[in-house]
């Protein structure tokens, strides 16, 4: 072994003499924001001192670690090696400091959570303040989206998806269900009249997804009961469908966390037609150490169960002022 040459490790060259530490710190927080004056804020530095210190620390390793882009700075294959191991460091870091404090030490940091459009913004959304209220320190990222998040390329730290998604490395677990109902406005049904048996549906409107533009098919939920019939409104978006059927449109197969709550809707034959949906909770394996993650991972698991009851359909009531304990 030669101690005056470099040494390879996970494709990366390091040359020690040169390695600041305090540039990990840098480099994971250009990775989370993308942007060398968003860096610079947080850090309380200067643009130009930023884009320098990212130069040395890819000399310091012989390797280019970002790729500026239109859409912000993004890791390149060997800023991938360099984040699992970063993150490690931060993680490993924490858990020094509360050991020598003997305490907890506060939970800090921007977490991305990902998920489909209706669930983020109608039911996620508002009760991140419970989150917020225990650890005023972190900070939510919510992605919705109608398609897949890939969670193998780091676009979202935590996935809650309605079917259990695949991919490399990632670990998922089931936390919980959703119902979904017939929901019309009663002034719709007091000009088509109240469906009494399922068969009296086939002379009604319905609201639902454009089928050819569907990419998910977990949310393929209508078929589930009815085929053929007439849809005058479809929309790729879950929340336009809910303001369709609110607007007296027609009758729209929503969940309970979108609809279950609002007076303006009125459950139709919810004892005879329920569509019931998984919760899955996701995150990549490099990820789930980080106090930060771990304490989003915990939120979710305890939110969805606290809420089953409602979440399930079992009660139109839900928490709006309990905390959710951790």
């Amino acid at each position: 072994m030669n101690d005056g040459k470099n040494r390879q490790a996970g494709g990366i060259n390091h040359e020690f003499s040169r390695f600041d530490w305090d540039d990990l710190s840098l480099f994971l927080t250009l990775f989370r924001h993308k942007s060398l004056s968003e860096t610079a804020r947080i850090l309380s530095i200067t643009h130009s001192t930023v884009g320098r210190r990212i130069k040395n620390l890819e000399a310091a390793l012989g390797a280019k670690l970002f790729e500026r882009t239109a859409s912000g700075f993004l890791l390149t294959d060997k800023g991938e090696v360099l984040l699992r191991e970063a993150e490690g460091v931060e993680a490993h870091v924490a858990e020094i400091s509360t050991a020598f404090r003997g305490g907890t030490t506060e939970v800090g940091g921007t977490i991305r959570v990902a998920t489909m459009e209706a669930l983020g913004s109608l039911y996620l959304a508002p009760r991140f303040l419970h989150l917020y209220q225990q650890h005023p320190s972190v900070r939510v990222e919510l992605v919705t989206a109608s398609h897949w998040i890939n969670l193998s390329k780091r676009e979202a730290d935590v996935l809650i998806s309605f079917p259990k998604p695949h991919g490399h490395r990632i670990a998922s677990e089931k936390i919980g269900e959703f119902a979904l109902f017939f929901y019309a406005t009663p002034a719709y049904l007091e000009r088509f009249g109240k469906p009494e048996t399922i068969d009296d549906l086939e002379k009604h409107q319905f609201v639902d997804y454009i089928d050819e533009l569907v990419v998910i098919n977990a949310v393929r939920w209508l078929s589930d009961v009815l085929r053929d019939q007439e849809t005058v409104f479809r929309s790729t978006s879950l929340v336009a469908q809910y303001h369709a059927a609110v607007a007296g449109m027609g009758i729209a197969m929503l969940p309970t966390f979108v609809a279950a709550a609002d007076p303006r809707l009125v459950a139709i034959l919810p004892h005879k037609i329920k569509v019931k949906r998984d919760f899955w909770l996701s995150v990549h394996n490099d990820l789930e150490h980080i106090p930060r993650v771990r304490t989003a991972l915990t939120f979710l698991r305890t939110l969805i169960r606290e809420d089953a009851d409602f979440l399930n359909g079992s009660s139109t009531m839900i928490r709006n002022t309990a905390p959710v304990r951790l």
